[in-house]
């Protein structure tokens, strides 16, 4: 079982995407944080984090995910989330976060969405 998280940053049009691949968990997740991070102090207001290749994201995971969201919402910014696999989805859906993310089906959807 892998413990790593790469972390893939891309530009589609104007808007920045984070590519997870692996585990998100207590001991990777900061490596994700520095990328949201660096990127909103850099002036980014919308971001798409493209979930397709994680594999297990812990409560340290959602973390991340949630103070980058609320980060880009005190600036009027949005986070959307793209392509969460079976056992990723029904982790946020337990935890509630369906209800504070824009979840789409694929990247090309959120990138699509308004």
């Amino acid at each position: 079982m892998s413990t790593i998280l790469q972390v893939v940053e891309e530009r589609r049009g104007v808007v920045p995407v984070l590519f997870l691949k692996g585990r998100m968990d207590a001991t990777t997740s900061p490596e994700a944080e520095a990328h949201i991070n660096r990127l909103i102090d850099a002036g980014e207001h919308h971001l798409v984090v493209d979930l397709s290749g994680l594999e297990y994201i812990s409560s340290a995971g959602l973390r991340v995910l949630l103070a980058g969201l609320k980060r880009l919402k005190q600036c009027g910014g949005t986070m959307k989330l793209s392509a969460l696999g079976p056992e990723i989805r029904k982790v946020f859906d337990i935890a509630g976060f369906n209800r504070l993310f824009a979840i789409h089906g694929s990247l090309d959807e959120a990138l699509g969405a308004g």
